[in-house]
């Protein structure tokens, strides 16, 4: 009687002792589209936002993003976006590093990226897709510098102290060779913290980027004083829409700080 009782309840717990890895390793993954203003997607490695902050200076429009699937380190996202009216920045939806932050240059041997997009517009637009990234005098505490890295500019400009006689910004550095690609830098305040900006020279869009950001790091602290004491808080890669219609699709994005 006693082996029966065993062989029965074994039985009737198969089920359940099969069913519990299964349920444990199946991770499923929030392919929603979110469109609130503050809206975001929390993954292991990443943080999606739907950053809308200049929303109420619009007359009318929102972004949305989902995430369409992520390998390992890799993830692929879209968004989408329609702003009318108004001035200025209206969102930037972007994706966010989450690990090994706060941690001073002089302490990161590379942030290597890769970032795979292609883009559809419509109407007269104005936006880039860019990489952003802030440092801070102290592990966590406000930004004091913002670097940016334009992949792509569509009628937009980078802050800048100084301007040409055409009213465009003026480069304070040209033609510099980083990350297999050419670029010039500019640089200002946009009220709260400098800012640097890197756009290639020949004004091209970067559709497939494969490097290592911390070679602007490099230049900027060899080359324009940057000190390696600052803090890294912020990696991130999106697009600052202020006008017009588009469809950001990026097929492969990463940020591997180490």
């Amino acid at each position: 009687m006693r082996s029966f009782l065993s062989i029965v309840s074994a039985a009737l717990l198969i089920p359940f002792i099969s069913a519990a890895p299964s349920a444990e390793l199946e991770k499923r993954q929030d392919t929603s589209t979110y469109c609130g203003q503050w809206d975001s997607v929390n993954l292991d490695d990443y943080i999606l936002y739907l950053d809308q902050w200049g929303k109420d200076n619009a007359n009318s429009g929102q972004a949305c993003a989902s995430i369409t699937s992520v390998s390992g380190s890799s993830l692929a996202w879209t968004t989408t976006w329609t702003w009318s009216g108004g001035s200025g920045v209206k969102s930037y939806t972007n994706v966010n590093a989450k690990n090994n932050l706060n941690k001073q240059l002089s302490a990161i041997s590379s942030i290597k990226s890769t970032w795979s997009w292609s883009q559809s517009t419509s109407g007269s637009v104005v936006s880039n897709v860019a990489y952003d990234l802030f440092t801070s005098s102290s592990s966590g505490g406000s930004n004091q510098y913002e670097i940016m890295v334009w992949l792509d500019n569509q009628n937009a400009g980078p802050i800048s102290y100084t301007y040409g006689s055409d009213g465009n910004p003026t480069p304070i550095a040209s033609n510099l060779s980083i990350a297999g690609k050419t670029w010039n830098l500019y640089y200002g305040s946009n009220g709260s913290n400098l800012v640097y900006s890197f756009l290639t020279s020949d004004k091209s869009s970067v559709t497939s980027f494969n490097g290592d950001l911390f070679a602007f790091f490099k230049y900027l602290t060899t080359s324009q004083g940057l000190s390696t004491s600052q803090y890294l808080t912020t990696a991130q890669g999106g697009t600052e829409a202020t006008s017009g219609s588009a469809t950001l699709k990026s097929s492969a994005f990463s940020i591997v700080i180490s």
